[in-house]
This record gives structure tokens, C-alpha cells and sequence, in this order.
């Protein structure tokens, strides 16, 4: 009887698990660890290294762990609003191209590597007032899942560059992957450059850059189903 009831919990927790997708877990597990992130910095503002990614601190060999934890924590509720819906705008079809587990892995080491390349940038050009405005400062926080969701999109650009994309905010305009991944990535860099905006564009090329290496690797790998797949969306 027991053996029985473990067997059969065991199994409806594999129901439940199942019944979301990865990017839907994701999304829920971001928006949870986001809110309890604000509630701890509102009271305990000091707690912020034990979440957030600081280069100067993995320079040092410290709270190493924030290279995954800031992909799950986010600086206020628009910014936690438009990644978790851009991650599922762009999400869920490439989960269901390449699966639910190679997605998990692509897009949390996609975001760990968009932390590292942050991180060794800042801490080698970011000590300069335009080298700080370009690549970040060393002892500026980083948050948010924008490295891993750019990792997506570059995904796209390799697999089917002709996918149309659009802005959220400007909904009635669209160009390929190849034009608009690349085009949105130079614009906002560029833009924050100028306009000295605390903006992750080192995090954010980090993930591209990802996504175009494991783009070429499934391009090489799967030439015939890349080929059927990218027919489907010309």
C-alpha cells in the first residue's frame, strides 16, 4: 500500500511537471525568484550581492554563484514584464524546435556565459569613463534574463533568418531575424552609449554571440531538418 502511494505521488508530480512547458516554468520560477529579489533589497539592501551579478566580486572569486542567479532577478516590474514576455514570444517556438531539455541547458549556459563576457570586459575596459559607458562598470550590478532571451534570438538568426520580428513597441513593424536581431542589439547599444543608459549591452551580445555558435552547430549537425524546418517559415 505504501510502495503504491509513493509510486502513484511520484507519478502526478511527473503529470504536473510535464504539463508546462520549459519556457512557462521559467517564466513562473523568473517572476517568483523577481519578487522575493525586491522584497529583500527593499529591506535588505546589503543581501543585493547574494543575487545580483557584480563583476568586481567574480573578479574576486566571490558570490560566483550570481552568474545564474541574476538571470532570475530583475530591476523593476517593466523590466521583468517585457523579458518574460519577449522570452515567450521567442520562447516557446524554440523550445519546441530543438526540446525541452536542450532548451533549458542552451538557455541557462547561454546566460551564464553572457555574465562571464560582462564580467571580463568591465573588469578590463569598464575602469574609463567611455569604457564604463560601452562595456559596463565593474561595480555595477547586473540583472536579468536579456542575455539568455538574446541567446534565442540568435538562435533564430541561424536557424530561420527569414522569420519575421517585430518591436513590442512598434507592433506594425517587422524585418527577418537576420536584419532585426542585429539592427535592435547595435540601435540600443548605441542609444545607451550616448544616453548613458545603466543597460547590459556587453550581457546582451554575450547571449547573441551564444546563439549564433549553437545556431551554426545545429545548422551543421541537422543540415536536412534545418533545411524543412526554414522551408516552413520563408
Amino acid at each position: 500500500m505504501n510502495r503504491y502511494k509513493i509510486k502513484k505521488t511520484g507519478s502526478s508530480l511527473s503529470v504536473l511537471l510535464n504539463s508546462f512547458s520549459t519556457v512557462a516554468w521559467l517564466i513562473v520560477i523568473t517572476i517568483f525568484i523577481s519578487l522575493i529579489g525586491r522584497i529583500i533589497f527593499a529591506f535588505f539592501p546589503d543581501y543585493i550581492d547574494y543575487l545580483a551579478l557584480k563583476p568586481s566580486n567574480i573578479m574576486q572569486g566571490k558570490f560566483l554563484w550570481t552568474l545564474i542567479t541574476h538571470m532570475f532577478i530583475h530591476s523593476g516590474i517593466g523590466h521583468l514584464l517585457i523579458n518574460m514576455f519577449v522570452l515567450f514570444s521567442l520562447g516557446s517556438l524554440c523550445e519546441r524546435i530543438i526540446g525541452r531539455k536542450r532548451f533549458l541547458w542552451f538557455y541557462i549556459l547561454s546566460g551564464i556565459f553572457a555574465g562571464i563576457l560582462s564580467v571580463a570586459l568591465s573588469a578590463q575596459f569598464g575602469s574609463t569613463l567611455w569604457g564604463e559607458r560601452i562595456f559596463g562598470s565593474p561595480d555595477m550590478f547586473m540583472v536579468g534574463a536579456s542575455g539568455a532571451i538574446f541567446a534565442i534570438a540568435g538562435l533564430y538568426v541561424m536557424l530561420l533568418p527569414k522569420l519575421k520580428f517585430m518591436i513590442i513597441f512598434l507592433p506594425f513593424f517587422s524585418l527577418p531575424a537576420y536584419i532585426m536581431v542585429p539592427l535592435v542589439l547595435f540601435v540600443v547599444w548605441a542609444i545607451s552609449i550616448f544616453a548613458n543608459w545603466p543597460i547590459g549591452n556587453v550581457a546582451h551580445f554575450g547571449g547573441f554571440l551564444a546563439g549564433i555558435v549553437y545556431g551554426l552547430f545545429l545548422r551543421m549537425k541537422y543540415q536536412r531538418k534545418v533545411a524543412k524546418l526554414q522551408k516552413m517559415f520563408r
